[in-house]
């Protein structure tokens, strides 16, 4: 049987750098098919997709709001055809109604342990229209490796620079963050994977640099340094969410390699300056996650939010608009408030605003938005600081022997040699 998996394309950011990461979702997905299903993946962000009848089953996996309705034009091409089509992945769950107009079969939560069922349902001609599992979650003991051999490896490089690939330690979030719905996807209960089992599968993967995709590492403070010490023998550079900023934490997590984190950033307070200032410490470097337009935020905060970031040195910074997103609380607050003014998904990106903001008007935060890519980046181009960070990564390896000269040769590539200039 072949299975074509499919990644849908969505618009970027257009402040941000333009690359491309590996994607997750599917290669996690994949891991859940049953071994004898042929599988053809594309990833629709880095080329075209095919559209011909020789494909037993279309998967549509889809990670973003932005990337749904790119996802409902793939399939009604592919229905029109008469090729069945399944969707899932974290936008198919905040849009399972919406999406079912589009497809012969939605799967909702964790494919792992329920994959051979669906697909003996699809050999039987018995597809269900819905598979809910949203409050079943899977043994998190039985998640296995990623099936990252269907990725072509070379679409992800940065004008010579090999990113980042993706793994995740641990499902779930105990936290409840006002724009995240985690919670609705994974729920509320921290389910960590078997420390073993994450370090195999760091290890299987033919790249030294990693992105540790969990919500937050910093839920479980023995679990974390458990897992930073397992990690120290592989020597694998890494970034993630937030870590806890306790020194015992941020020690054991230097030592495992830890290369940069991402903090969200609210408020210009001591305590978000003084966790910046840990990090960098331990020589650990921060991208900063910023929101702007929640309610408790004025133009005059917003100004001074920038001009803080500055003065705190943060070594990146990524502008974002508040964006609510289907069962978030942020979503049913504004619905409720009658403040959301754009439903159209293509526009939920995170870039534009499409709800009416509590103290500023609509245009004059989207105004801010700009100014603030503007201004954090004057002095030195988002990509310039991105590849001061390869940089650095490099120089770790170099420094620990693990630095390998290929085409990530950053010091040969063509954005290197600008740097040194």
């Amino acid at each position: 049987m072949k299975l074509r998996l499919i990644y849908p394309k969505w618009e970027k950011l257009q402040e941000q750098t333009t690359f491309n990461l590996p994607p997750h979702g599917p290669v996690v997905m994949a891991a859940a098919l049953p071994k004898d299903i042929e599988v053809e993946f594309f990833d629709e962000n880095v080329q075209e997709v095919k559209f011909d009848e020789n494909v037993d089953l279309v998967a549509i996996s889809v990670m973003l709001t932005a990337q749904i309705k790119r996802g409902w034009q793939i399939a009604d091409k592919y229905r029109q055809m008469g090729v069945k089509v399944i969707f899932g992945g974290i936008a198919t769950m905040l849009h399972a109604e919406e999406t079912l107009n589009h497809a012969d079969s939605v799967f909702l939560g964790e494919a792992e342990g329920r994959m051979h069922d669906v697909i003996d349902d699809f050999k039987q001609g018995k597809l269900k229209k819905v598979y809910n599992y949203l409050l079943k979650h899977p043994d998190i003991s039985c998640i296995g490796t990623a099936r990252r051999e269907i990725l072509n490896r070379e679409y992800y490089f940065h004008k010579g620079v090999q990113m980042v690939d993706l793994v995740h330690a641990s499902r779930g979030c105990r936290f409840v963050c006002y724009p995240c719905c985690a919670n609705f996807l994974g729920g509320k209960l921290f389910r960590p994977r078997p420390i073993d089992k994450v370090v195999e599968e760091m290890e299987s993967i033919d790249n030294n640099r990693l992105f540790i995709v969990d919500n937050s590492l910093a839920q479980d403070t023995q679990w974390e340094k458990d897992l930073f010490k397992a990690m120290i023998p592989l020597k694998k550079k890494w970034c993630s969410h937030t870590i806890e900023d306790k020194p015992e934490v941020l020690d054991l997590a230097a030592q495992a390699g830890a290369w940069y984190v991402y903090q969200a950033i609210f408020d210009t307070s001591d305590y978000i300056k003084e966790r910046v200032k840990r990090y960098h410490d331990h020589g650990i470097m921060v991208e900063g996650t910023i929101f702007l337009g929640m309610d408790n935020q004025t133009e005059d905060d917003i100004l001074r939010l920038i001009d803080f970031l500055l003065e705190i040195e943060l070594d990146l910074a990524e502008f974002t608009v508040l964006t609510p997103f289907r069962h978030t609380k942020s979503y049913d607050d504004l619905l409720r408030q009658g403040r959301i003014i754009d439903k159209n998904w293509d526009n939920y990106n995170a870039g534009k605003v499409v709800f009416n903001p509590k103290h500023i008007k609509p245009e004059r935060l989207q105004e801010l938005y700009h100014y603030a890519w503007d201004t954090f980046y004057e002095k030195e181009t988002q990509e310039q600081k991105m590849f001061k960070l390869m940089l650095n990564v490099i120089e770790k390896e170099i420094k620990d022997g693990t630095y390998k000269s290929r085409r990530d040769d950053l010091a040969e590539s063509s954005f290197g040699n600008k740097i040194k200039r």
